[in-house]
């Protein structure tokens, strides 16, 4: 993932309402979000070039969310795929602060990254560029590919309309709205874009809430929505290059 907008625990209807997009090279295989047959109690998409994934939720309330911290200075030679992050912890049963534990043991494994790891108790943020994780406490959260709550742009602007539509909505949570949020393709202004050690050019691609690059852009669009009695909303759009075709899937489920 590389934009993820949400509300932790402060709806009246919903304990998480999450919306997020997916940046990638476009010819880096990928596989729809479906229920896992290697395991089925995983809900997620999957990177068919390394078997990890980005983002899930598993029947009992398990999820996980990456995006990479862009950083080019810190590479690492042969580095673990971050996709493993999310993986490992769904299919896991530890609680968020030992699977993390055990993540900062490993962390020097791994290209730059943000890990959102929680359950039905609570929610955990970790990158190993601050090697010191946080449980987050209620409230709206926006993450890209620096810290969390970094104001970039596009996180700024993404969580102001989220923002904005929850004021609006106390009841139930239309994931139209939600997609319109990520569909927005305006570029940042050049004085308001990161310095991040790549080219002002390539700054500019990056700065929209939905990309479109002629090799990398956004690839799918989620939304998550958990309410208060445990339903579980999981939609995604899946693109081919632009954000005007998709193909789409929804699961609706209750958590065990």
């Amino acid at each position: 993932m590389c934009l993820i907008i949400f509300a932790y625990d402060i709806h009246p209807n919903y304990r998480l309402v999450l919306a997020a997009n997916r940046d990638e090279f476009y010819h880096r295989p990928t596989e729809a979000a479906h229920f896992w047959d290697s395991d089925p109690e995983i809900l997620a998409g999957r990177d068919l070039e390394m078997m990890g994934t980005w983002m899930g939720i598993t029947r009992s309330g398990r999820f996980a969310a990456l995006t990479n911290f862009r950083d080019p200075s810190s590479q690492i030679r042969e580095p673990k795929s971050r996709g493993f992050l999310v993986r490992d912890y769904l299919s896991s049963k530890e609680s968020p602060a030992e699977y993390i534990e055990k993540v900062k043991h490993n962390q020097s494994l791994y290209n730059p990254f943000n890990l959102l790891v929680g359950n039905l108790s609570c929610l955990m943020y970790f990158s190993n560029q601050a090697r010191e994780f946080q449980e987050l406490k209620p409230g709206l959260y926006g993450l890209s590919n620096h810290f969390l709550d970094t104001p970039w742009p596009k996180v700024r602007k993404s969580k102001q309309a989220l923002v904005n539509y929850l004021e609006l909505t106390q009841e139930e949570i239309v994931p139209q709205k939600l997609f319109e949020i990520l569909a927005d393709t305006e570029r940042a202004q050049d004085h308001e874009l990161p310095n991040t050690g790549i080219s002002l050019e390539r700054e500019r691609m990056l700065s929209p809430i939905f990309i479109e690059g002629n090799d990398y852009g956004t690839r799918s669009s989620t939304v998550l929505c958990l309410d208060r009695n445990y339903n579980v909303l999981f939609q995604e759009r899946s693109f081919r290059g632009d954000n005007k075709s998709w193909n789409e899937a929804i699961y609706q489920f209750k958590l065990s």
